[in-house]
């Protein structure tokens, strides 16, 4: 059976975790916590495609390796989210995969951003990887986006199951039990083994109101294949990138460092117009955070879109 690389590690603010290397907060010769800057400045929220419905960001904001290849040279992590919300006005939050955030992490990004601005918040790996069922785990995540609610900026919740997640009766349950978790908030799930893509999978899910997650990803045996659905009014895309080679069994770096060439992106502007023609709004998001690719692609997707099917 192949092994499951695990996801690298960002920021403690931003999207991710630490890396190894880089000093977190709470350790000593850290940097201190950075105070919120100056909002940014209000504008009318981007949206492509037809009728304005499809928002594209990236997966995390908060890498090293976006300064001087997306970044200005020298832009510290304290400024990056500054910078971020210059060109996208959603962001998917990854840090909440790796430890329970809090109210005031939230509001602290929430104070940086403008009105109209989005964030998707995935969900704790205790929930999904571990099958934990703490109720304070669920109640401490709920009440940290309190900040994001109040602004009117949470767009939703993404359940992220491993490979190993393989479709069960059991595991159906499991799923019906995180919605009872969450039950007035948007849930989006995203599978990585193949068992699942199948017309039953897509009625369960409309039948308990949790939104499909559409991947692109290496084609691989056992893998997603890159169907675009939505279970629900919202779809939902996740880009992770092409690179077969280094799929299994490398460092999440190495999973996702891959830079997409415009027609490989043109598949998806048309499936994601198709998508748009059913829902009231579609979220794309590119996981491919390696050097930059992440950012540098998801302004690619936008031009496509623009100048493809136009912007509103």
């Amino acid at each position: 059976m192949p092994r499951r690389p695990s996801r690298s590690q960002g920021d403690l603010f931003g999207d991710d975790l630490p890396r190894r290397d880089e000093p977190r907060a709470d350790r000593p010769g850290a940097e201190p916590r950075p105070e919120p800057g100056p909002a940014a400045p209000a504008r009318t929220p981007r949206g492509f495609g037809p009728a304005g419905k499809i928002r594209i960001g990236t997966s995390g904001y908060s890498f090293v390796d976006w300064v001087g290849t997306f970044y200005p040279e020298g832009t510290p992590r304290n400024r990056m989210l500054d910078e971020y919300v210059k060109h996208f006005d959603v962001v998917e939050i990854n840090s909440s995969h790796y430890r329970i955030p809090t109210a005031d992490m939230f509001a602290r990004m929430e104070a940086k951003t403008p009105p109209g601005f989005e964030f998707m918040v995935k969900l704790f790996q205790g929930m999904t990887h571990r099958a934990e069922d703490d109720p304070a785990m669920y109640a401490d995540f709920a009440a940290s986006v309190a900040p994001l609610k109040d602004a009117g900026k949470f767009a939703g919740y993404l359940a992220q199951f491993p490979w190993q997640f393989k479709k069960s009766s059991e595991a159906e349950d499991r799923l019906a039990a995180l919605r009872d978790r969450f039950p007035a908030d948007p849930l989006f799930v995203e599978f990585r083994h193949d068992s699942w893509t199948e017309a039953p999978t897509f009625e369960f899910l409309r039948e308990h109101g949790i939104g499909y997650c559409s991947v692109d990803e290496p084609h691989l045996q056992g893998l997603v294949p890159p169907v675009a659905v939505a279970t629900t009014d919202v779809g939902y895309v996740r880009l992770h990138g092409r690179n077969a080679r280094d799929w299994w069994g490398k460092s999440g770096a190495d999973r996702y460092n891959y830079d997409y060439k415009p027609e490989e992106l043109l598949e998806w502007t048309q499936k994601m117009h198709k998508l748009e023609e059913k829902v009231k709004r579609v979220y794309a998001f590119f996981n491919n955070c390696h050097a930059g690719h992440a950012a540098r692609n998801a302004e690619l997707m936008m031009e496509l879109l623009g100048g493809e099917l136009g912007t509103r």
